[in-house]
């Protein structure tokens, strides 16, 4: 029967199909899609290995709508998500990631959370644990202030930006993120020290498994503390400034880091800085009058809506400290803190445009 029959012309119809087949399957990796988010900001690396920076902006028009913003960068991740979920808030009520949460968990994503006991009781947070997500308050003195994210334990979120509507629209904040199996598994081990050992604040250990990274040849350190004394390696940072420190503060009362930055201002180091209003006026020992009688260049924020947030020094254009770290004794001693120290020109350049648009906004001395 003729439509049975396998003649010379069909089998060499059946090899051109299965060489384009095979050509198909072996593209190379780099000209596959990339499926992940990507956030607006400074970016660098392989899909493997990346790091990116955002900013919240008050002034933006979706601000006023309370949606749109870098929160929903996070959440869109967060929805992609197939294995695990763990946050570590200071506060959370931002619908974007409670939607976000509750969904990887109705999926079958595990998600787990560690937050500061005095801010669970808000209505977000309460629809969490509803759905079954389980939280861990800190239960210390001290604040669990952290704002983290692991997802799949391959990426990391963190930085200043409280998950808040606060946080995200009316306050100046960043947002970092960090592709990296290695830099997830150091948050994964600080995550687990508070929700299964519940170890928080001046009881957390030592334990941070690759304390130095390589984000496609930027070199990246993370600290978490009490545990890792960060501010001596902040201190060690500023006290080997060569050209310029500019730094955006929300609370400034660390004596031993505001020592150090007045010493290399004094050495002819150009110093600049915008430190939060209602801070400087309410906070007991704050850097800001040492650094005026010093005659440095230091302003109060001019945002009329929200916080000035940011926890951020630039040294020599080079190299960005930031975090959730504020440059304060509780910061060192007390609070379950983290921070990301990021040598990169491109990267502080991308800070540097944040640093001279919060500059411009602030109040003239």
């Amino acid at each position: 029967m003729k439509n049975r029959e396998f003649t010379h012309s069909h089998y060499i119809l059946f090899l051109l199909i299965f060489a384009l087949v095979v050509s198909a399957c072996a593209l190379p990796v780099s000209s596959l899609p990339n499926l992940s988010p990507s956030p607006t900001g400074a970016s660098a690396g392989a899909a493997s290995e990346r790091l990116e920076i955002t900013f919240t902006d008050p002034t933006a028009p979706n601000a006023r709508d309370y949606r749109g913003g870098p929160d929903q960068l996070l959440a869109d991740e967060i929805d992609q998500a197939r294995l695990s979920v763990d946050v570590a808030a200071y506060s959370l009520n931002l619908w974007s990631i409670r939607d976000a949460l509750i969904h990887a968990h109705q999926r079958g994503v595990v998600v787990r959370m560690v937050m500061e006991s005095d801010n669970m009781g808000n209505q977000e947070v309460q629809q969490i644990q509803d759905a079954g997500i389980p939280i861990i308050g800190d239960q210390h003195e001290g604040l669990m202030h952290n704002k983290f994210v692991v997802i799949d334990r391959s990426a990391v979120w963190t930085g200043s930006m409280n998950f808040t509507v606060s946080g995200a629209y009316k306050d100046n904040n960043d947002l970092v993120r960090i592709q990296s199996s290695k830099g997830a598994e150091d948050y994964t081990s600080e995550f687990e020290e508070m929700f299964v050992k519940h170890l928080f604040g001046p009881d957390t250990i030592i334990n941070t498994p690759y304390p130095k990274l390589s984000l496609d040849g930027w070199p990246v350190e993370i600290y978490f503390s009490p545990d890792d004394k960060a501010e001596a390696r902040i201190v060690e940072l500023i006290q080997n400034a060569q050209m310029s420190i500019n730094f955006m503060a929300y609370t400034f009362t660390s004596n031993e880091i505001g020592d150090a930055i007045m010493e290399r201002a004094q050495a002819g180091v150009s110093v600049a800085g915008v430190m939060d209003d209602s801070q400087v006026k309410t906070s007991q020992g704050t850097e800001y009058d040492p650094f005026k009688q010093a005659g440095l260049d230091v302003r109060l924020d001019g945002n009329k809506i929200g916080l000035m947030h940011h926890k951020v020094i630039i040294i020599d254009n080079s190299i960005v400290i930031t975090g959730s770290y504020n440059f304060t004794a509780s910061a060192e001693e007390s609070n379950d803190e983290n921070i990301v120290i990021i040598f990169s020109s491109t990267v502080a350049a991308k800070y540097m445009e944040e640093f001279q648009r919060v500059y411009r906004q602030a109040q003239l001395p």
